[in-house]
């Protein structure tokens, strides 16, 4: 079990991506063959793959917050010292956490009117909770990576390393 836990840790995000994107590329190519080919497109294709690159966006999103990948300034980073990097990760690890704090309340507080009104998706008829339940999944799944790499930069910080400093696009 604890191999398992392990392997989604560290991949879990991947192989959602994966599937979500597999299944976007799908339904896509089916559509555009059955508008192209059959002259008939349905209304389910377009909203199942909609809602699918929602789930796509936030997954991403937590991906890109555990390798510290999103967008940032690295100019000023590069002049500081190692273990004062791992401060400013530090405080922009807790900025995130407050935005993500707000974001999941209020996220859960429309998800509670979606299901009091019992509102449906137009073309799939299912309740819209189910696709709207990406950004409070994707908030959740962000607040445990930005644990996870504030708990990372404390040990660096702790042991004198230089903090982590993600995945660069340019060196």
């Amino acid at each position: 079990m604890r191999k398992l836990l392990r392997q989604l840790d560290k991949n879990g995000e991947r192989y959602l991506m994966l599937v979500f994107y597999c299944f976007i590329v799908f339904v896509i190519v089916i559509e555009v063959v059955r508008r192209f080919v059959l002259n008939f497109s349905s209304l389910w294709g377009e909203e199942a793959a909609r809602f699918a690159f929602i789930y796509l966006g936030w997954i991403g999103a937590s991906y890109g917050v555990k390798h510290r990948a999103h967008i940032r300034f690295d100019i000023l980073m590069h002049l500081l010292p190692g273990r004062w990097r791992g401060y400013i990760y530090l405080f922009g690890e807790a900025c995130t956490l407050v935005f993500a704090g707000f974001a999941l309340y209020w996220s859960l507080d429309s998800i509670s009117t979606m299901l009091q009104f019992d509102t449906l998706t137009p073309a799939l008829r299912v309740s819209r909770v189910w696709f709207e339940a990406a950004v409070p999944l994707g908030f959740i799944m962000m607040v445990v990576r930005v644990l996870q790499s504030a708990w990372r930069d404390i040990r660096d910080i702790r042991a004198g390393r230089a903090a982590y400093a993600g995945t660069m696009l340019f060196d």
